[in-house]
This record gives C-alpha cells, sequence and structure tokens, in this order.
C-alpha cells in the first residue's frame, strides 16, 4: 500500500511538472527570405501582447547566443514572459543567411535590419491576433528597434542595454580602458569614414573594427545617434540596463532616460550584460556569458510584465 502511494505520489509530481512546462508553445516562422525565428505563444490566452526581440551585434542568434558562447538569455525571458501570458518572436539577423543568399559582408548596411524588422511588424500586425506590438532591442537591438518604431506599428518600445551614444564614441572610450594610444588611433579612423566614407589609417590591432569589408556597415551604424532617435518616438519606453553591465555603461540608459520624456527607468542591481545577478567581480560576469544554467536576475520578469501590462 505505502508503495502505491509512493508511486500515486511520484506521477503527481510528474505530472505537475509536466504541465508547467507546458504553459506555452512554440513554433518556427519563417517571415521572408532573410528571417525566420521563434513565434512563443502562452497557452489558452487569446490577444496576448507580443514582444519582438531584436538581437545584439554580431553572429548572436535568436536565443541570444554566439559561437561558443551560450547564455539563452533572450531564450529564458521568452519562456518567462508566455508563462506570465504574454508572446513573444524572437529571431535570427539576416548575417546567418548571408552565405546563402551571397550577401558580401561589404553590401550589408544597418539600414538592412531595421527593413527586416519593420517587415515582421507588417507580419504580426496583419494577422490582428495580438493585442500590442512591443519592440524589445538588446545592445545593438536597441537602435535597431527605435529605427523601426519611428515608421509605425509598434505600441510600445524596450531598451535593453541598450547604448545612448553613437557607436563610435562607445568603442573609443572602451578602447581608451585599454590603450591612450589605440583609442586615438580609433577616433581618427572613424573621423576619416565620416569625411571620405573609407579609412586605411588604422592599427593591425583594430582590424576587426575597421577591416575594408566592414567599414560600410560601421559608417552606416554611426550616424545615428540613439538618444535622438529615441526622442522621436511618441509611445510608452521602458529603459533597461543593468548595473553591473560591462559593455554598456548605466549612464547611457540615463541620457535614454533624459532624451524620451515619460519614458520608465529600471536599473536592476547587479545584473550584467546577459542579464544575470552577479555577486562577485568580472570573472564572475565573464563565466556567466556562458552558463546558460543561470537563472535571469530577478528583478526583469516582473519589470518587464508590469510595463506591458500597463499598456493601454
Amino acid at each position: 500500500m505505502k508503495k502505491t502511494f509512493s508511486l500515486i505520489l511520484m506521477f503527481f509530481v510528474l505530472s505537475i511538472s509536466f504541465a508547467q512546462q507546458r504553459e506555452y508553445l512554440e513554433e518556427n516562422l519563417s517571415i521572408d527570405k532573410f528571417t525566420d525565428g521563434t513565434l512563443t505563444l502562452p497557452e489558452n490566452i487569446e490577444n496576448p501582447s507580443l514582444v519582438i526581440f531584436i538581437q545584439g551585434s554580431g553572429p548572436t542568434n535568436r536565443d541570444g547566443n554566439q559561437p561558443m558562447m551560450k547564455n539563452d538569455g533572450i531564450k529564458k525571458i521568452a519562456h518567462e514572459l508566455a508563462n506570465k501570458g504574454i508572446a513573444s518572436f524572437r529571431y535570427d539577423k539576416r548575417i546567418f543567411k548571408m552565405d546563402k543568399l551571397r550577401i558580401k559582408e561589404a553590401d550589408l548596411s544597418f539600414e538592412d535590419f531595421v527593413t527586416d524588422l519593420n517587415s515582421i511588424i507588417e507580419h504580426f500586425s496583419k494577422e490582428n491576433k495580438y493585442k500590442n506590438l512591443i519592440l524589445a532591442g538588446h545592445s545593438e537591438g536597441s537602435l535597431i528597434g527605435m529605427l523601426a518604431a519611428q515608421s509605425g506599428g509598434a505600441d510600445a518600445f524596450i531598451s535593453l542595454a541598450g547604448a545612448g551614444r553613437s557607436i563610435d564614441e562607445i568603442i573609443v572610450e572602451q578602447l581608451a580602458k585599454q590603450s591612450a594610444e589605440l583609442s586615438e588611433n580609433a577616433r581618427s579612423a572613424f573621423e576619416e569614414i565620416k569625411e571620405k566614407g573609407r579609412t586605411s589609417n588604422y592599427s593591425p590591432y583594430l582590424e576587426s573594427i575597421f577591416r575594408p569589408s566592414v567599414q560600410p556597415y560601421i559608417k552606416s551604424w554611426m550616424k545615428f545617434d540613439p538618444a535622438a532617435e529615441l526622442a522621436k518616438l511618441d509611445i510608452p519606453v521602458l529603459i533597461v540596463n543593468g548595473s553591473f553591465d560591462l559593455q554598456v555603461d548605466v549612464t547611457d540608459a540615463r541620457l535614454l532616460q533624459n532624451a524620451a520624456a515619460g519614458s520608465q527607468l529600471v536599473i536592476p542591481e547587479k545584473m550584467n550584460h546577459i542579464f544575470r545577478k552577479i555577486e562577485g567581480e568580472s570573472l564572475e560576469n565573464t563565466k556567466a556569458y556562458n552558463e546558460p544554467g543561470r537563472p535571469l536576475h530577478p528583478e526583469l520578469i516582473p519589470s518587464l510584465v508590469d510595463f506591458i501590462n500597463s499598456i493601454e
């Protein structure tokens, strides 16, 4: 009898666990030839709000991961939002299809990513299934979201660790922490790109930033001032930036807040760039980038949910 009761109890616990895992549904979705993503839907919720996640720079995929760096940051946010009744769509940028579509790096522009996001907004707007469409851009994706939102279709905007200054200013500042000489060299190279469209006067140590094939993209990116672009939006805005973010300083979040009248600012204490709480020093912060099992910062999801649910 005792054994039978134990088996029943075990079955009951497993059933609850399984039910908890099934609080959302996911399907892979192709928007067009440039964009594939994952739609996450809460179960038994009609007309939920939909968050469209825009990834950061480089080869960052829909889940927030890069080669040799898996943290599942965006994936985790999507799943936790679904458990709160909020749908989401996260997608791979077109750089993942460059080989297949024979797109050369030199032909890529920042505006291409804005075009792709506008296509996504148009796709979901036409479906008319969602209460609100919210753009949530992480890091570089924050600026992409701001620019796309200016074309309409978005009901709100969330900046997740988004810069408040142009990319050239940020790179020059970051390099200054390592080498004053490299920082000045980068500043000169950026100025030459602005004036002439290209540069060859840069240190070999800065090849990853200024290689000839990426200079057209850099030129198209650095012409945008995120704070000025955010000021153009007339929709609810939430700005989130962790106090332990090594890539985007809290001062950038405050620049964005000052630019967007009526915006909300949330600074989770000890949260890093990929949404984890860091109790130790820089070594723990760096290790967290490759620890997908580490939970999200406890303040993040409640802040997002409160903001999304407040949108009329």
